[in-house]
């Protein structure tokens, strides 16, 4: 293997690109977007990412620019948002790193984005793929601006919809699993230090995450509901009054609430590719092999776990063919269907009120996993 294309320039293929370049491969990477499109809002990652992205060479840019904690902190939806137990974090990405780290996402994309520039990686922004033609031998990919390149590899990084997941006939729709979020970008105020859940009151789950010295993201979970309709304005007005619901710091960040242009609603959606993650020389990664709500906050985690897994199969193999990437699967499958399973188990048992449901146990069980080397 001597030339890799990726598609997409998000979390997954800019990781997947720092790798293999620095392993020495040729890497062009398109995205459609251009590249100061800020994407996103806040992203936890826990420690198994932070480890992911010390491997990428990325951390201390990382620590930098994030908010690390330890603990992770549970308040009552009462008038004093009353904090009923702190709890210490699972360390996944061992102990000399950070239980968790808040950052705001296009913060990150950038640092990847740039690293992988540095590794030798040649990025173009506002270019897609239009067309995939395999042989035994590579995939030539015909390009939105009628450019046309050959490549050993291509790398689907190109999120939940992916475009070349449809591309190599895969037919896989996300599903909607019934919640929506609410989600916020604004200024940290001084009392927010680390994650704290709230959950009941307007929403199944309101909760915060500083993301840097000098700011945060905060969300509320509901049913998932069609807010297309809603002006920017009517959004702001919506998470505003949700909001009332919720006190202690969420005072604090509700009185900073004046900008309709930071809030953003999305419905949690799931997918899980089962079988072979590639068709041929062309292998999907991160979103655009499966997707979890965030209620494991294990999304960003998995997409790098994806990168630096198939950087290491593909670095590694003698050629390319069915069984290396066969193997990549066999590596990544398993581990990122359970963090999916469970992402889901928990928003179900939410949804339904289940008053048995375990859900310290299912945490403590995917935090197990994912402190294992991927």
């Amino acid at each position: 293997m001597t030339s890799v294309l990726v598609i997409g320039a998000g979390i997954a293929g800019a990781a997947a690109a720092i790798a293999l370049a620095r392993g020495g491969a040729s890497v062009d990477v398109v995205e459609r977007t251009q590249r100061d499109h800020a994407a996103g809002s806040g992203i936890t990652l826990q420690g198994n990412a932070l480890r992911m992205l010390r491997s990428l060479g990325v951390w201390d840019e990382v620590q930098k620019q994030g908010y690390g904690f330890d603990t992770v902190g549970i308040r009552a939806p009462d008038p004093r948002g009353t904090l009923l137990v702190e709890v210490d974090d699972a360390r996944t990405g061992g102990a000399d790193l950070p239980a968790g780290m808040g950052m705001e996402r296009p913060v990150l994309t950038s640092i990847l984005r740039s690293a992988s520039e540095r590794a030798g990686a040649d990025m173009r922004f506002g270019v897609a793929a239009r067309s995939l033609a395999q042989d035994g031998s590579g995939v030539t990919v015909t390009f939105s601006d009628d450019t046309v390149g050959r490549y050993d590899v291509v790398i689907g990084a190109d999120g939940v919809r992916s475009w070349t997941r449809a591309a190599i006939g895969i037919d896989l729709v996300p599903r909607p699993t019934g919640m929506g979020i609410w989600r916020l970008v604004g200024p940290r105020p001084d009392t927010v230090t680390r994650t704290e859940l709230y959950y009941g009151g307007a929403g199944y789950i309101a909760g915060y995450c500083p993301t840097g010295e000098n700011s945060l993201y905060a969300y509320i979970v509901e049913d998932a509901r069609d807010r297309t309709g809603l002006s920017p304005e009517q959004r702001l007005a919506v998470m505003t009054g949700l909001a009332e619901s919720y006190h202690g710091p969420w005072d604090e960040i509700r009185a900073r609430l004046d900008d309709p242009a930071s809030i953003n609603y999305t419905w949690f959606e799931t997918h899980v590719l089962e079988g072979p993650w590639h068709r041929g020389r062309v292998v999907l990664i991160g979103d655009a092999a499966h997707c979890c709500p965030p209620t494991v906050a294990q999304g960003g985690a998995q997409a790098l776990e994806d990168a630096v897994v198939l950087a290491d199969v593909l670095l590694g193999g003698d050629g390319i063919d069915d069984a290396l990437l066969d193997s990549f699967t066999a590596r990544r499958l398993p581990r990122a269907r359970a963090v999916v399973e469970a992402s889901v188990q928990i928003g179900t048992w939410m949804l339904e009120g289940d008053s048995s449901a375990d859900v310290p146990g299912l945490m403590n069980r995917v935090a197990t996993l994912v402190s294992e080397a991927p």
